[in-house]
């Protein structure tokens, strides 16, 4: 595996994009409404038009679907992922760990990557962490999940990481931003994100029924702002700062990845991927092993047509590009573009639990 890992990291080192804002929840099965687990991305980036591929099995390394940046003709940084063995991983950029040393930096991708061709479980995934060389070049949180039912979060820095299990909550439930519990005290990034993600999901936390469309299709297109205790979607007023929502004009793809049923082939696990600013996009199903065209990288620049046609409508949301005019929302347009993927979204889980 050694040549694997070090080959990957060393070609990506160079072109990772730099990291942003994220939100994430890992779920374990007990907490999740269908018993599989569960792991959900909100990806920020400046890394855009994102697409999800599919890499074949070799005699050493499992199949696997991911998010991809557009423009990574070579797959070398995974995003967020699921392989044949129902081992899936994703990570959010953290701000609060020891300072990284300089030398390597932006590798969570290459890692995941390499998680996706080596893991098939959440111990495997610690056991690979505890075997790269040092410094990985990595401040995350690495979120994980396999087929046993296993979800974890491992927040990592250059020279370690520290394990935080699901099971081990009273909720069976992990929230992670742009900060880590095991970091330095009120540094790092999301705290007002990670308080907005915990307010949309507290009912579902509660009662056990945490579900891929809660995810996607509430916290992913929320305009709640938990400082404010206020829900801009819901307002009246024609434009809203871009501050401090999950959604944000940086946001590029929002992904749930749920186990597969018992007794399924574990590469039937299900990849729900929104491509692009969420709001403005809808629900695709994907597994380890099928990626459906829109989402693949089918057009010039190696990118999807899921995230053409979604920059098209966060466009419309965004419309004033002059001065500062970029980072304020035409929430009236918002609303309706909002709606009417909403309504797609929720007509391709009906049609997925249909079979």
């Amino acid at each position: 595996m050694n040549w694997i890992v070090t080959s990957i990291l060393a070609l990506a080192a160079a072109l990772a994009p730099c990291a942003n804002a994220c939100t994430s929840m890992v779920v374990s099965a007990r907490a999740s409404a269908s018993g599989r687990p569960l792991l959900w991305k909100h990806r920020d980036s400046s890394g855009d038009m994102n697409f999800v591929e599919h890499t074949a099995a070799t005699d050493s390394t499992h199949a696997f679907s991911a998010l991809y940046n557009g423009g990574d003709s070579l797959l070398l940084d995974a995003w967020t992922g699921v392989n044949d063995a129902g081992f899936a991983i994703m990570n959010t950029a953290s701000y609060n760990l020891a300072p990284d040393t300089a030398i390597l930096r932006d590798r969570e991708g290459a890692i995941m990557s390499v998680a996706l061709r080596k893991c098939a479980s959440v111990d495997d995934f610690a056991e690979l962490l505890g075997k790269l060389p040092r410094p990985m070049g990595v401040q995350a949180n690495f979120g994980v999940i396999d087929a046993n039912g296993g979800a974890a979060f491992f927040e990592t820095h250059d020279h370690g990481f520290t394990r935080f299990d699901a099971g081990d909550t009273a909720e069976g439930v992990l929230i992670r931003t742009n900060f880590s519990v095991s970091g330095n005290d009120g540094k790092g990034m999301g705290y007002i994100r990670y308080a907005a993600a915990e307010h949309l999901a507290a009912e579902a936390i509660s009662k056990g029924n945490i579900t891929p469309r809660l995810l996607t299709e509430k916290l992913s297109r929320s305009f709640y702002h938990s400082l404010l205790s206020h829900d801009f979607e819901n307002d009246t007023c024609r434009y809203v700062v871009d501050q401090d929502f999950i959604p944000r004009r940086s946001s590029v793809a929002s992904v749930v990845i749920e186990g597969c049923e018992a007794g399924r082939p574990l590469s039937e696990a299900t990849m729900w991927t929104v491509i692009g600013y969420p709001p403005a996009g809808h629900v695709v199903a994907a597994t380890a092993s099928y990626v459906p065209d829109e989402l693949r990288p089918t057009l010039p620049g190696h990118t999807s047509r899921a995230a053409i046609e979604n920059e098209s409508l966060r466009k419309k949301i965004f419309p004033i590009e002059a001065g500062s005019g970029q980072r304020y929302i035409d929430m009236r347009a918002l609303r309706e573009i909002n709606r009417q993927q909403r309504k797609l979204s929720l007509q391709a889980y009906e049609r997925k639990n249909k079979r």
